[in-house]
């Protein structure tokens, strides 16, 4: 590692181990918040939960707006610092009696700051390192991102779940969660002032493109409507298992969940899980590296989508045995991991040629639409259902992007663009 390369070890892992931390606590955090602490129902949860996907979805928008006004290295810590203000808003208000109304309208601008703020690293990164660089770190950036959804579905939620067991006052403990990581995200904003590169942006850039003419040039890609299709289809089971199975987890018996507590939530989800995530996401790359897109998405797509059976199966017999919980949810962590490297695949794939970036980020834009709009009608559909007929259904939703993925075998050359 050359001297320039140990420059970008300081501001490297610390800067995405930052982008993931918000993200997490919007998408993750406020769903185990309103179900232990506030105890509201999963129908709402679900619902109010599912909408903070909507700065991911509208991101395309404005990223162009981010660059002509100041830079990306001050949106960074400006996103970083404002996010830090608003959890610590957050522990402030839970006492209070309108914290629900509170809460959401916090949880909903830290998801406009985070998404903005995925913006501006990921064009700081292009911008700061060379080509080789950029490949050099693209490994050590994911692991540091997957690092903070482990502290926080992992340790955040062993925390709250410690000094609730200790204090006696579960609002207490989210109280101290949200303070600690309001500190740390205003900590990070304070760092990356200091050590971000000084020199990689002098003035704000100025758009010399047609605004919509990324928009324009995605949507006359050849068969679009199945891209489309793909694209928001791909993940309709886990949009919805994603919203219910920690609520499932966490829901007591009487109810048809397995009352775990918080702290071994944290285990199950926040260790042991994205452990699994990590390892299948490797899996993945090497395996589809090998075979190619065309040969192993069927393969990916049931990798995805037949392990969320388990739940289907523990809601039926209400598994008690702690072991048996963490490796089922171990195994359908793996396969979402391996699975959904496909999905990456497929977006960068259809991504290629002029103005790759902004059609990337159109695709992440249907993926959060994927994720966000079924994830809202989840709630709803688990208490009409019940937990077992509800996972039953979850793993059926597989099949809209199986007959896809099947037709595009057969009578499409969308996946043959990997080798063009």
């Amino acid at each position: 590692m050359n001297r320039s390369e140990i420059k970008h070890a300081t501001w490297i892992p610390s800067l995405y181990f930052a982008e993931g931390l918000p993200y997490m606590a919007v998408n993750v955090l406020s769903t185990i918040f309103y179900k232990s602490a506030l105890g509201m129902d999963n129908d709402l949860i679900a619902f109010y939960t599912s909408f903070f996907y909507l700065p991911w979805l509208i991101k395309p928008l404005w990223s162009p707006i981010t660059e002509m006004f100041k830079t990306s290295r001050f949106w960074i810590t400006f996103c970083q610092f404002f996010a830090g203000v608003l959890f610590g808003l957050i522990a402030y208000t839970i006492p209070c009696e309108g914290i629900v109304k509170y809460s959401l309208i916090v949880f909903w601008l830290a998801a406009f700051a985070s998404a903005t703020h995925d913006i501006a690293a990921d064009g700081f990164y292009i911008k700061a390192l060379s080509t080789e660089s950029q490949a050099f770190w693209v490994g050590i950036r994911n692991t540091f991102y997957r690092i903070s959804m482990i502290f926080c579905q992992g340790g955040l939620v062993v925390l709250a779940g410690y000094l609730t067991e200790s204090y006696g006052d579960v609002k207490f403990a989210w109280q101290i969660v949200f303070g600690i990581f309001g500190a740390l995200m205003a900590l990070l904003a304070v760092y990356h002032y200091f050590m971000l590169p000084k020199n990689v942006e002098t003035e704000r850039q100025k758009s010399t493109t047609n605004f919509f003419q990324p928009f324009i040039t995605f949507f006359k890609k050849p068969d679009i409507w199945l891209i489309m299709a793909f694209l928001l289809l791909y993940r309709l089971s886990e949009a919805q298992l994603s919203k219910i199975s920690p609520l499932f987890l966490l829901d007591a018996h009487e109810n048809g969940g397995l009352a775990l507590t918080q702290s071994q939530l944290g285990l199950v989800n926040g260790t042991f899980g994205l452990i699994a995530l990590i390892l299948g996401g490797i899996l993945g790359g090497i395996f589809i590296a090998k075979k190619g897109l065309r040969k192993s998405l069927i393969i990916m797509i049931l990798a995805l989508n037949l392990p969320d059976i388990f739940y289907a199966y523990m809601a039926a017999l209400q598994t008690e045995s702690f072991a048996a919980v963490s490796s089922m949810v171990f195994i359908e962590q793996f396969g979402y991991g391996f699975g959904f490297t496909a999905y990456t695949v497929f977006m960068m794939q259809i991504s290629r040629g002029a103005n790759s970036s902004s059609h990337y980020a159109v695709c992440t834009a249907f993926m959060a639409a994927g994720m966000m709009l079924p994830g809202m009608v989840s709630g709803w559909l688990q208490n009409m259902m019940g937990y077992t007929t509800f996972f039953i259904w979850v793993t059926v939703c597989a099949l809209p992007s199986l007959f896809i993925a099947l037709y595009m075998r057969k009578n499409n050359k969308i996946l043959d663009q990997e080798n063009a």
